[in-house]
């Protein structure tokens, strides 16, 4: 399965449409294809390209949701339809649709519906958690390292360097690699991003104090922009 799922949002209110577009941005595993305000220009698109999952407003003029998941109807793209009207859900759920939004939506919510698209691509592929590599080798200081997942604990981005801090014998290991790259090797099920300048690897975690993460005596912010994608990412392993 590729690193990212692709996606293509639909929707004619255009605050709805800009903040599924922006849920999209900030989830690691998925990226944005395309937008459109309307089923009837998002059509061709969706027919002529490769999408995996489609979020797709039901009620909209000249062609519905619904109608247009019928003309598309295929193994892909995936449907999750969003809709202000829990009526639709019996309707949503005939023309296999893999899940059914209600707005307004929240961010957990929707991280909820992607990581389900995300275990069905990986159910079609046929990959499976232990087919994922448990480490790769970077460049640091003329010489390959090395770095296995479940020794990482973070990494920070460092102008154009990565610092990535290990509990093991290397400790900090620095590389000349950026985010997106190294995004591509981390498993979305343990490594997440807090700050612009950060990922942190979940299974690490000792504490959090005041939006911050602790290890031992580095302290990294939770910033504002990715703490609703962490609350709702930490949240499944929060015990209540």
């Amino acid at each position: 399965m590729k690193a990212k799922l692709s996606c293509v949002v639909v929707d004619d209110e255009p605050l709805a449409l800009e903040l599924m577009a922006s849920y999209v941005a900030k989830t690691p595993f998925l990226e944005l294809a395309a937008k459109f305000a309307s089923g009837v220009d998002a059509l061709p698109y969706i027919i002529q390209n490769d999408a995996d999952i489609v979020f797709l407003d039901i009620q909209m003029p000249e062609l519905t949701g619904l109608e247009l998941s019928r003309v598309i109807k295929n193994d892909r793209p995936k449907i999750i339809f969003t809709t202000a009207y829990e009526s639709y859900a019996l309707e949503g759920f005939k023309v296999d649709a893999l899940d059914y939004l209600v707005k307004p939506i929240s961010y957990s919510e929707f991280l909820r519906a992607a990581e389900k698209a995300l275990r069905w691509y990986k159910s079609f592929s046929g990959e499976a958690e232990k087919d994922v590599p448990d480490s790769f080798f970077v460049k640091s200081s003329y010489k390959l390292i090395q770095v296995h997942l479940n020794q990482i604990k973070y990494i920070e981005s460092v102008k154009d360097y990565l610092k990535i801090c290990t509990d093991s014998e290397e400790g900090e290991i620095i590389t000349l690699m950026s985010f997106k790259s190294i995004e591509q090797h981390l498993p979305s099920s343990s490594f997440i991003r807090i700050h612009r300048s950060f990922i942190v690897n979940i299974n690490k975690i000792k504490a959090i104090e005041r939006n911050r993460i602790i290890f031992g005596n580095v302290y990294i912010p939770i910033s504002e922009t990715y703490r609703e994608q962490f609350n709702a990412f930490f949240e499944k392993r929060l015990l209540k």
